[in-house]
């Protein structure tokens, strides 16, 4: 439809009436919190984007060129032209009007090139001097018309002033063109002045604004700037400091190895946690008891460990239980992370990382509170990690693959890039984040390596499939990921080995991946040691003992060693496990409430004797058999303790194998992402928001209706009523094939109706969706919904949408 077009807008409201299809989007695009929730017409999206929030956060995200270009909007006076801009900053014209451009799209500018304003929030957020210019004075000041008349009499006139006078034009023409003084407002005469001050006012250089206030024309300032209306115009962000050039083969490989080594880090954790979870803090977080335990059981630094803990609880792998006694543990989301390929592990845990509100670097800190920051607790929570964490690897980016850069040079870009969000929270954070991903293999030897650039140019919302489901049914650990990221690191991550190196020293050192079902039966019958490149295990008589308690024998571990190794067994293992498989079950445990039984007889007698064992109470009922009041668990347990090999026996005297268990908490969802930052609206929703602001605009007689062309005789239909699982997979398939549903509502006053919708997005429980009755984006509630239905024949709307 035609839109009659005035030669000059009047307002922001109207400058949007002017633009095209393509151009609003483009503004919601770049400003998501627009779009949250669609606004009803142009005048309600004008409104929204001149609230103080809204502007704020576009200019938050503006670089040092662009600010000071709008500065300069600001300095020059409302209304302005792209003219008097560009003579007004020292650059290259073409490169301010871009920039002029780019600041009318985000609608901080509005008008023609002739007729420039700047909205009124931005206008505020430069200060009561945009620029460090004072008001204008001609009008009211004779003096001050002459210096606008002809600039060079500023110069003129300071020719033989004194060096105290120069010293201050110089502090005020751009700095701050206000000062203060007492009895500002005193007649004052060429001939009467004495003070610095005082000469300058006596010649309109400077002008009393109170009884204690002087300011600096801005006439006087223009002329000594030379017409410039901001200081030190960067264009261009600094450049990055290149340190060392590298092959970017060899980046890639070093990277890596990296990645291999955290996927193992993290885990190696997991399954220590399995066996013994550490207890949560009252205060929600881990305590630092458990976390030196991580750091003895990964052998890294605090901030390594702290860093797997947090991408791990990030990822959904780990989680709290909701016992009285409640602990941290993997959930079942890890079970399945296991069993998927390495690349595809890696890339879940370096996903998350990218995208979690947590800071490890935080942990173990004391803030200004002086409360210690505990891993896993809300302290380390920091809404502004994600935009440092994008914005740092996009600074290395820029950098040649290969090119090992300097950290205070990719400091120094980022903050170009943002000056307005500069702060030593956020530099802080910059820091950490170029050392976790080293750690994480996104970066090796100062760069980053092709996994890391292909990661980065994911599109965002790809990043952020893993969670944009928010209703749990998605396993965390079965969460989609880029396949480019996969296919970039896996053709470099080693491949799963199925043998180790048995060494003298009761070690077994495996060369790389182990075969997860051969990493499993290992860590049955060993600890491991230490983990890097290669993983040692130590057998132990306490983890031979394990093994045998889970039902090996000594046969099947001999077996099992003599399979997997590519040395010799040494002797010495193959005695310990003998002699641990001889020992074992020469005791035996019944209920009683718990009894003992052995053919030793000098062994009884021994426990008996023994002091650890007190506390059981045993009482001798034969030659072989003691009694205990304690429960047998706990007998087991504290002759385990002593350094004895117990087996426990049914009540027919067989045996018991105790299996090793691995602890997990009920199935849970993510952690919540704790951001301040909107959701990048998609393509989907911002066509759909366009749609529905120029429905808006239409007169409500044009707008669709239950009867309207939208709903052809085919699809004419009571909406069915269902189940609620087959409603949110009915949405499901809507989302993917972007094809319009019906679904039946009830409104909060109790009536119901049937509408063609258009679903856009779908989490916690509210859909988001187009709607073709009122022609606005709108959100149900999905327990208002009763029931939903395909639409078996196109509607003419929705093939309307596709021709578009």
């Amino acid at each position: 439809m035609a839109r009659m077009r005035r030669d000059r807008p009047r307002s922001l409201a109207e400058d949007l009436r002017r633009r095209s299809d393509d151009e609003l989007g483009a503004l919601l695009r770049a400003r998501p919190d627009l779009v949250n929730p669609v606004p009803a017409d142009l005048s309600a999206l004008s409104s929204r984007a001149t609230t103080t929030s809204s502007v704020t956060r576009a200019l938050d995200h503006l670089d040092r060129f662009h600010l000071q270009v709008c500065e300069a909007v600001a300095a020059a006076g409302d209304p302005t032209s792209h003219a008097a801009i560009q003579q007004g900053i020292d650059a290259d014209p073409d490169l301010v009007e871009a920039a002029l451009v780019r600041l009318h799209s985000l609608g901080l500018l509005w008008g023609d090139p002739n007729d420039l304003h700047l909205v009124r929030g931005a206008h505020d957020t430069m200060g009561a001097w945009p620029g460090g210019l004072g008001p204008a004075c001609a009008e009211s000041r004779r003096g001050v018309r002459v210096y606008a008349e002809n600039p060079a009499a500023v110069a003129e006139t300071l020719t033989d002033a004194p060096q105290a006078v120069r010293e201050i034009v110089e502090r005020m023409v751009w700095e701050s063109p206000e000062g203060t003084i007492a009895r500002a407002d005193r007649p004052v005469t060429i001939e009467t002045a004495r003070s610095p001050i005082e000469w300058l006012l006596a010649r309109d250089l400077l002008v009393p604004r109170s009884n204690d206030t002087v300011v600096m024309p801005r006439e006087v300032a223009l002329a000594l700037r030379s017409g410039q209306l901001v200081r030190d115009v960067h264009t261009q962000p600094p450049a990055l400091v290149v340190k060392r050039e590298h092959d970017a083969a060899l980046v890639d490989r070093t990277a890596a190895g990296s990645a291999f080594e955290f996927l193992h880090l993290v885990e190696a954790l997991l399954e220590s946690w399995s066996a013994a979870p550490p207890a949560v803090l009252r205060s929600g977080g881990l305590g630092v008891r458990d976390l030196a335990r991580c750091v003895m059981t990964l052998n890294r630094d605090i901030p390594t460990a702290a860093l797997v803990l947090e991408v791990a609880y990030a990822t959904g792998l780990i989680a709290k239980n909701t016992d009285t006694d409640a602990v941290w543990a993997p959930t079942p989301a890890y079970d399945a992370w296991l069993t998927r390929p390495d690349a595809e592990r890696w890339t879940l845990l370096v996903l998350h990382w990218l995208n979690m509100t947590r800071a490890p670097s935080v942990v173990g800190q004391q803030p200004a509170s002086g409360t210690r920051t505990n891993a896993l607790s809300d302290d380390a929570e920091s809404p502004v990690a994600p935009d440092v964490r994008r914005a740092t690897l996009d600074v290395l980016r820029e950098s040649a693959p290969g090119s090992s850069v300097d950290t205070d040079s990719v400091l120094a870009v980022a903050q170009w890039r943002r000056p307005r969000r500069v702060s030593a929270v956020r530099l802080d954070l910059c820091r950490s984040v170029l050392t976790e991903a080293a750690i994480v293999g996104l970066t090796a030897l100062g760069g980053l390596s092709t996994t890391g650039r292909a990661l980065i140019d994911v599109d965002e919302h790809d990043l952020n499939r893993a969670d944009a489901r928010g209703d749990g049914r998605i396993s965390p650990g079965r969460a989609p990921v880029p396949p480019e990221v996969v296919a970039s690191i896996e053709r470099l991550l080693p491949k799963p080995v199925d043998h180790v190196l048995l060494q003298g020293d009761l070690t077994a050192v495996a060369p790389g991946a182990l075969d997860a079902q051969v990493a499993r039966e290992l860590s049955s019958i060993a600890d491991i040691d230490s983990t890097g490149g290669a993983t040692v295990y130590r057998f132990s008589e306490g983890s031979i003992r394990r093994g045998i308690d889970a039902g090996f024998s000594a046969t099947d571990i001999h077996h099992f060693l003599s399979t997997h190794s590519t040395t010799p067994v040494p002797q010495a293992l193959e005695y310990l496990v003998d002699d641990v498989a001889r020992r074992h079950g020469s005791l035996r445990v019944g209920v009683a409430s718990a009894y003992i039984r052995c053919d030793d007889e000098t062994l009884l007698s021994t426990l008996l004797s023994e002091p650890k064992l007190a506390g059981l109470r045993l009482t001798r009922l034969s030659a072989s058999v003691l009694v205990s009041t304690s429960p047998p668990d706990f007998v087991i347990e504290r002759l385990v303790d002593a350094g004895l090999a117990p087996a426990a026996e049914s009540m027919d005297g067989a045996v018991v194998v105790r299996p090793r268990t691995a602890f997990r908490t009920p199935p849970r969802p993510r952690p919540p992402r704790l951001t301040t930052e909107p959701p990048t609206p998609t393509g989907a929703l911002i066509n759909a928001a366009v749609r529905a602001l120029r429905a808006g605009e239409d007169a409500s007689a044009a707008r669709p209706d239950s009867t309207s062309d939208d709903v052809t005789a085919e699809t004419v239909s009571t909406v069915p009523r269902a189940s609620v699982g087959d409603t949110v997979d009915l949405i499901d398939a809507a989302l993917i094939s972007e094809e319009p549903i019906w679904i039946g509502y009830v409104d909060s006053a109790g009536i119901a109706s049937e509408r063609v919708v258009e679903p856009l997005r779908f989490e916690g429980g509210f859909l988001t969706a187009y709607d073709h009755r009122s022609g606005e984006v709108r959100t149900f509630a999905l327990a208002r919904v009763t029931g939903a239905s395909a639409i078996a024949t196109a509607s003419p709307t929705s093939t309307k949408r596709k021709s578009r």
